[in-house]
């Protein structure tokens, strides 16, 4: 397994375009964030990245939608690289990454800052490529070379829960989506029989998959000490002092 962290530069798909089939994959993307993004709340949403702020999540009820670039563009509302976030810790409820992590050379940084600036029971969504699929296959083939999916990372389903889980966050929801090999650009058919019986037989070899993940934090509370409280215990005795006073007196009596 090759490291997270690379010193190479990658180069950065500014737009879906950019990609194979990209305006198929994009709208195959918001097609299953439209059920999924009901559920976020709170009063700030991040799309991280330039393909994650070309989604749209009009069916999300959040209405502050942030758009995070690493370069000026139209359509930003800040400018950042993902690794330095400019963003106050706990303070934001649901984040969005499209891919962002296979164009990195730290995912890990990326990862950390999320989970810095995400708000306890936040949500995260991110999409990403899978090495274990036709398409990670053509990746390492002399083929197509100018294609920039040769570039991207690849990480696996598997381990990105992994590195989830270490963070704190609990994976509630996985998706396996597009079984296609994309290098080739053919047509996708979502309602295929192929399309249809890949994704009850073969999941784990999708082309892509969506993960959403939600931050928790266990609260820290005390823990109350069992106090061993000593109890009195009563026990009569035989005879006190005022008995045997009372009992020399009556003798006395008698006596006399």
């Amino acid at each position: 397994m090759k490291s997270a962290l690379t010193k190479n530069s990658l180069p950065t798909p500014e737009s879906w375009q950019e990609l194979p089939l990209g305006e198929e994959v994009r709208a195959l993307i918001e097609s299953e964030l439209t059920e999924i993004s009901r559920k976020f709340f709170g009063y700030h949403l991040v799309r991280l990245g330039h393909l994650s702020s070309q989604l749209e999540l009009s069916a999300c009820p959040i209405k502050h939608k942030v758009n995070l670039f690493s370069k000026m563009k139209e359509g930003s509302n800040l400018i950042a690289k993902s690794t330095a976030l400019p963003l106050a810790e706990n303070s934001v409820d649901t984040f969005v990454l499209a891919n962002e992590l296979d164009f990195t050379h730290d995912p890990h940084q990326i990862l950390r800052e999320v989970d810095r600036a995400i708000i306890p029971n936040g949500h995260l969504v991110l999409t990403g490529f899978n090495p274990f699929s036709l398409c990670g296959l053509f990746k390492y083939l002399p083929f197509n070379q100018s294609n920039i999916l040769h570039q991207a990372r690849f990480f696996s389903c598997n381990r990105i829960k992994d590195w989830l889980q270490l963070l704190g966050f609990e994976v509630i929801e996985t998706k396996h989506l597009l079984f296609n090999e994309l290098f080739l650009q053919r047509r996708l058919h979502e309602t295929s029989k192929w399309n249809s019986w890949s994704a009850k037989n073969l999941g784990y070899l999708s082309s892509m998959y969506l993960i959403v993940a939600k931050k928790r934090e266990v609260p820290l509370s005390m823990i109350k000490p069992k106090w061993k409280q000593t109890k009195r215990k009563f026990s009569t005795v035989g005879a006190s002092a005022r008995t045997g006073f009372l009992q020399k007196d009556t003798q006395s009596h008698k006596r006399t």
